[in-house]
């Protein structure tokens, strides 16, 4: 490919990027604003916190365990006809939620939105995956970033509706609007061919081992890598949802929701502020530590930003009634947290390679979904002890044990994974040869 090939090819790459984020931004609110709805619907309803977030945790289930199924639609069929599908789904789902008056319309309305957020995410991440193979920390970091900073510039806007003409508005409205967007940058979604993308493989950052060869789906869960790498993503991600999910009870039970804080010259309620920066920080950091990986390493990355984040929740448990250190403290554990979804995908893509790797990477993202279960229980333990403080030790506990086994188990498995996939691409290769010769 000639240099003005791969420069056309490099601008065709990196604006799939940015239509990648679009979508993921549309799609944030699903998860990251859910936290506004949850005392307006028990308030109006009389619902059971619980059972309010038993939707929560049925939109997380259906966003990640389906996404191997929608990833094998986006390897198969490419990733236009899977977002447009999505897009429907993720508009259909709030304007339920709109007008849901009992638990079991809700758990629909959690549901389609689910499968539709999935087919949204699962294709984004991975279609970056397949476009930057020398860069997949940075572009997964970039991806996954429209996820977790694209409800920022709406935390007020969401707030405001609701204060002022309701919660089911705010889902009506938000709804249909993010939806429509979605629909339309759809359709110029593509994904590589494999001569494009040849010249950036081959400059793949030395410091990241690439896999020898392609791994299907099927080989990749007969992998002891695959699992280990599994259980640490469940760790993580159960701690950062509790979080998410529960921003605002926790604020409230702290009785600091509504308290006015300062700071670098803003003054907001405490939950108002702490939800803003939360998201600001929690998209910045995919990118930025995905950065960081493609340099130091993936798993070297792992034990720094999850050591962070044990820690963060311990600090939040105790100091958390200041309302100042409520917002510092949440901002550190979202910052902490969020790259979890620019990592993972990486090293998927790293270890199993490029030609499944919206499959691949969507059967690692299940992991979010089985964390996703553990949420309501953190009503009900708190509701047992009376307070978070159980809660908050656990995730805490689950962040510090992975971020030992990025060190421990991870990093030496991944290697040994390398080498045998080394060895068994070269003896493919030299049966090839013989068989040539012959």
């Amino acid at each position: 490919m000639t240099s003005d090939a791969t420069a056309s090819v490099n601008k065709k790459r990196w604006l799939q990027l940015v239509f990648g984020v679009i979508c993921m931004c549309m799609i944030a609110n699903m998860q990251y604003g859910w936290t506004f709805f949850v005392n307006p619907m028990q308030e109006a309803h009389g619902w059971d916190r619980a059972a309010i977030q038993v939707a929560f945790s049925i939109f997380i289930v259906t966003e990640t365990w389906l996404v191997p199924v929608e990833g094998w639609f986006v390897d198969k069929y490419g990733p236009r006809v899977v977002v447009l599908f999505g897009g429907v789904l993720c508009g259909l789902a709030w304007v339920i939620n709109s007008y849901a008056d009992t638990l079991t319309l809700l758990y629909v309305g959690a549901a389609l939105g689910g499968i539709g957020a999935g087919a949204v995410y699962g294709t984004c991440v991975g279609n970056s995956l397949k476009w930057f193979p020398d860069r997949r920390g940075l572009a997964a970091g970039i991806t996954a970033a429209g996820f977790g900073a694209g409800s920022a510039l709406t935390v007020i806007p969401i707030q405001n509706m609701i204060k002022n003409q309701g919660y089911e508005a705010a889902f009506f409205y938000f709804g249909v609007a993010q939806g429509v967007v979605i629909t339309l940058i759809a359709l110029f979604l593509a994904a590589p061919k494999k001569e494009q993308i040849a010249a950036f493989a081959a400059k793949a950052i030395a410091k990241v081992s690439q896999s020898a060869r392609d791994f299907a789906p099927k080989e990749m869960l007969s992998t002891p890598l695959f699992w280990v790498m599994y259980a640490m993503f469940v760790m993580m991600a159960a701690g950062g949802l509790m979080a998410t999910a529960q921003l605002g009870p926790i604020a409230k039970d702290f009785g600091i929701a509504d308290i006015p804080v300062s700071l670098i010259g803003i003054t907001l309620p405490a939950l108002t502020f702490a939800a803003a920066i939360d998201r600001v920080l929690n998209g910045l950091t995919r990118p930025f530590f995905g950065w960081v990986s493609d340099q130091i390493g993936r798993e070297n990355t792992m034990f720094v930003a999850f050591a962070i984040e044990g820690v963060g929740i311990y600090a939040l448990s105790v100091l958390g009634h200041n309302p100042v250190l409520f917002v510092i403290l949440t901002g550190l554990v979202f910052f902490a947290w969020g790259e979890i979804y620019s990592l993972f995908p990486a090293m998927c893509g790293d270890a199993f390679g490029s030609k499944f790797a919206t499959t691949n990477a969507g059967l690692l993202y299940t992991a979010k979904g089985t964390a996703a279960l553990i949420v309501p229980f953190t009503s009900v333990i708190t509701t047992m002890t009376g307070s978070w403080h159980a809660v908050f030790i656990t995730a805490a506990a689950l962040n510090i044990v992975a971020a030992v086994m990025a060190l421990a188990v991870l990093k030496p498995l991944a290697s040994a994974h390398g080498r045998r996939a080394a060895a068994a691409a070269a003896a493919a290769k030299g049966s090839s040869k013989v068989m040539a010769a012959e």
